[in-house]
């Protein structure tokens, strides 16, 4: 047979009203909790720097990528017109027929016009270029020549 606990100062109303046994209250103490936080700021300091490290070279990565997406639709334009886009012309030329194209012109060579870098920076194009018969810069996240890491140009030479 189950006592039935005494109402007093200590113990909670429910218990008082309900005549119930109560069972002693229990929790976390302070140093618990402190113990749980700073173990979960050790593993945020631990893994929070890899997986920002990351973040940016998946930038490069699509960068890369846009890239070898404009070299195939300038392939496509050649095989069509007959010679890459000047520098004047740019990449405008892969969506709009450029005076010197003609007839020949058979796009738009790309299906949702021209993208910026993944830094929000127009690609520049150069045709000629001394690296061969066109480049497609990405000026990297600083959008300034040059630079190193994740401000590194990126060419399509």
């Amino acid at each position: 047979m189950h006592r039935r606990a005494q109402p007093n100062a200590k113990t909670p109303h429910s218990c008082r009203r309900q005549n119930w046994r109560c069972p002693k209250t229990s929790g976390f103490t302070l140093l618990e909790l402190l113990v749980v936080v700073v173990i979960i700021g050790l593993l945020a300091a631990y893994v929070g720097p890899k997986y920002f490290s990351q973040l940016g070279k998946s930038e490069v990565t699509i960068a890369k990528a846009q890239i070898e997406a404009f070299e195939k639709s300038l392939d496509n334009y050649r095989l069509d017109v007959g010679h890459y886009p000047n520098t004047e012309e740019g990449l405008d030329a892969l969506m709009l027929p450029p005076a010197s194209a003609g007839a020949k012109w058979n796009g738009p060579y790309l299906k949702r016009g021209i993208p910026s870098d993944p830094w929000g920076h127009p690609y520049q194009y150069k045709a000629p270029s001394s690296k061969g018969d066109f480049e497609i810069t990405s000026l990297g996240r600083d959008g300034q020549p040059g630079g190193s890491g994740e401000d590194a140009d990126i060419t399509s030479q």
